[in-house]
């Protein structure tokens, strides 16, 4: 299937309308101007209980426009593509721009950091063409999977399957040009396991722009099924300081705190525990932490970032020391830095440890944990970013020499970001990816475990 069988409007429409966007601004006096075209259809079936609770069919578009009139800028946008629309928008932003104060650090990226026009698009488009009644069907398949896996599963949070398309345009008055289709699709099944009156719940999912990646819908019922029933019997632990092993989709999230803590924002408003952290030792000698915007048909992927400057894949985390931060153009030049390429947000991160070798599977991390606590599924925002202070609710497994031996639940985990990032002690090759971020999973040498 190709956009056009996909979308009202094609590549060659948008960028005229930014070609046109462009020349207005500059008609009205704009020092500098940027803007962007999108449009976007989906589709989203929510099943539960095999009956169908929504269909939610979407289209969207829209148009971004930015102003500057020096060091003064204004933003507008509109989803009415009209001559008159555009040209009112237009306005629109250039009468904001001319009521802002100016900001030294406003404007666009320098010339020389943009994306060349034939930069490579990275494979990340690639077309689902079901209709609802297909979705419906997968759904109910995976939701089924799920409830016949065994007698205690006896009730469902439901199963969804979830089809994304897009493309965009965008362009600046300092020469930028580009835009590229996009995709993404999902499935996913929560079920309901339930022994007495003692219930629990656990979800699983898949993700991929590419449909014939995401993982088989009866497995992923079967999977979530397996999952909820692992956590019938349940207790707290005593208060204790163990060892403890995320599980990898939860190690994804200590990247996701990196992130957070690193980004510009965070810094130039000193709301981070890393200000000034650069080239210092966050992690152990064996963590490295990548970005690579470049891998084909990966969610995290993008030739520019959303202000057009071209994407690099560099070193995050190197031996343990951070070597970047993650800024936009403006947030670059707050802290009198150059842009890292991160409008948006970040890029494909994998965390790596040297000390992985084949083998060390979540069997083998268990028994590197030995005695502690296997976390699946947190609660809470217990983050403190300017502090790093952490402490969340969890629930996982206790593990007694290497081995699983009971399900855990209402349990606190505490410490500060610095501190486990720095007891990292071991990193699984179970990689799993999670949106834009991947890694197996990790054991921290010691965290405050609050139970009965």
């Amino acid at each position: 299937m190709s956009t056009e069988d996909l979308f009202h409007y094609d590549a060659a429409r948008f960028e005229q309308m930014c070609e046109d966007v462009l020349g207005h601004a500059a008609s009205l006096g704009a020092s500098d101007a940027a803007v962007e075209v999108s449009e976007s259809a989906g589709l989203s079936v929510n099943v539960r209980k095999q009956r169908v609770e929504t269909i939610e069919q979407t289209r969207d578009k829209g148009l971004s426009v930015t102003v500057y009139l020096g060091q003064r800028r204004g933003n507008a946008s509109s989803s009415d593509f009209s001559s008159a629309s555009i040209a009112a928008t237009v306005k629109a932003a250039y009468d904001i721009a001319n009521h802002t104060a100016e900001d030294p650090c406003a404007g666009l990226p320098e010339p020389e950091l943009l994306a060349p026009r034939d930069v490579p698009m990275l494979d990340l488009f690639h077309p689902w063409t079901i209709d609802a009644a297909q979705a419906i069907s997968i759904a109910r398949r995976m939701e089924r999977a799920a409830l016949t896996t065994s007698p205690l599963i006896t009730n469902s949070d439901g199963a969804h399957v979830s089809v994304s398309h897009g493309h965009f345009f965008a362009a600046n008055s300092r020469g930028f040009r580009g835009g590229y289709p996009y995709s993404r699709h999902s499935l996913g099944c929560a079920p309901i396991a339930q022994r007495g009156s003692a219930m629990q719940r656990d979800a699983w999912y898949s993700s991929h722009r590419v449909p014939e990646r995401l993982a088989d819908a009866a497995a992923i019922g079967r999977y979530a099924a397996e999952r909820a029933l692992s956590r019938l019997g349940a207790r707290q632990v005593p208060t204790c300081k163990v060892p403890v092993l995320f599980e990898a989709p939860l190690a994804c999230g200590l990247l996701g705190h990196l992130v957070q803590a690193a980004s510009g924002g965070a810094l130039y408003r000193k709301a981070s525990f890393l200000v000034d952290a650069l080239g210092k030792a966050l992690f152990p000698e064996h963590v490295d932490i990548e970005e690579d915007p470049h891998r084909p048909t990966e969610v995290g992927s993008s030739p520019f970032d959303d202000e057009g400057v071209l994407t690099h894949r560099r070193q995050v985390v190197s031996r343990g020391v951070l070597e970047g931060y993650f800024l936009s153009t403006y947030s670059a030049r707050k802290l009198g830095m150059t842009t890292t390429g991160n409008a948006g947000g970040s890029h494909n991160l994998s965390l790596t440890s040297r000390l992985t070798r084949a083998g060390d599977d979540l069997e083998a991390m268990l028994r590197k944990l030995d005695r502690g606590l296997f976390v699946t599924d947190l609660m809470g925002h217990g983050i403190n970013y300017v502090t790093g202070d952490y402490s969340r609710g969890a629930s996982g497994y206790w593990v007694e020499k290497g081995r699983i031996v009971r399900p855990v639940e209402e349990v606190t985990i505490a410490c500060s970001l610095p501190e486990m990032f720095r007891a990292i002690a071991a990193v699984g090759d179970d990689v799993i990816v999670r949106g834009n971020k991947r890694t197996g999973s990790v054991l921290l040498e010691q965290m405050s475990l609050a139970g009965s």
